[in-house]
């Protein structure tokens, strides 16, 4: 390679919630000099739009009808990772849990699968040291010509232990209700379920802390651009 520049390196981090996603994503990211990508907040962003717009989101076709009308700005600081729908800083709204329990609903819908589908492709193709991606269909549907992909898991109570720790004051049980009840939704949708790609390489988080799945995936990534 000339000059010693690193190739641009392309990184989709798919899995289920409450597996050290975004925690690993954005930390790899900022280790390594890439952009960060959290697709799961454009989801949110769009359902916090229809909920405050007063779209009915049982109502697909309802959905489907407006689901080109948000402008959502995602900023891809590992470091600071912002997220605008029509210029409003929506970070903090988004994690809410009016949108979280509607959000399955509204990314099931093809016209906003392919929405987003689209955004996200036009950031990564833009991003000039190399992005991590972090979501539930990046290495199948969303960039599936990706360098590396990696599917985290993790066990339901490992996860709804995470979560609750997260989400403060929350019960465990009910968290972990939650998570199954989601992850059963997001992996039977038609339209880009969450499953893991055939390349994949998947890492199980149950029993690791952290930083040892910081490092298992900076590794990884490390050897994929050391091998091109």
């Amino acid at each position: 390679m000339e000059n010693g520049a690193a190739q641009p390196v392309i990184v989709a981090i798919d899995g289920p919630s409450g597996t050290g996603k975004s925690s690993t994503s954005k930390a790899v990211a900022a280790q390594l000099g890439l952009s960060y990508l959290d697709t799961g907040a454009q989801y949110r962003a769009i359902t916090w739009w229809m909920v405050t717009n007063g779209i009915d989101i049982e109502d697909p076709s309802a959905i489907a009808a407006v689901a080109g009308k948000a402008e959502i700005v995602s900023g891809t600081d590992p470091g600071n990772p912002t997220i605008t729908v029509d210029g409003t800083d929506v970070a903090g709204p988004i994690r809410t849990q009016e949108v979280t329990s509607k959000v399955s609903a509204v990314s099931a819908v093809p016209e906003v699968r392919a929405r987003v589908t689209e955004l996200q492709r036009s950031i990564a193709a833009s991003a000039e040291n190399g992005i991590v991606v972090e979501g539930r269909d990046i290495g199948t549907t969303v960039l599936p010509d990706a360098d590396l992909k990696i599917f985290l898991t993790a066990s339901p109570e490992a996860r709804a232990a995470r979560r609750s720790g997260e989400l403060k004051g929350a019960d465990v049980n009910a968290t972990r209700e939650a998570l199954v009840k989601r992850d059963a939704a997001d992996s039977s949708r038609k339209t880009s379920p969450l499953a893991k790609a055939d390349d994949a390489v998947e890492v199980d988080t149950t029993e690791l802390t952290l930083a040892q799945v910081i490092e298992c995936v900076v590794t990884l990534v490390e050897e994929k651009r050391a091998g091109k």
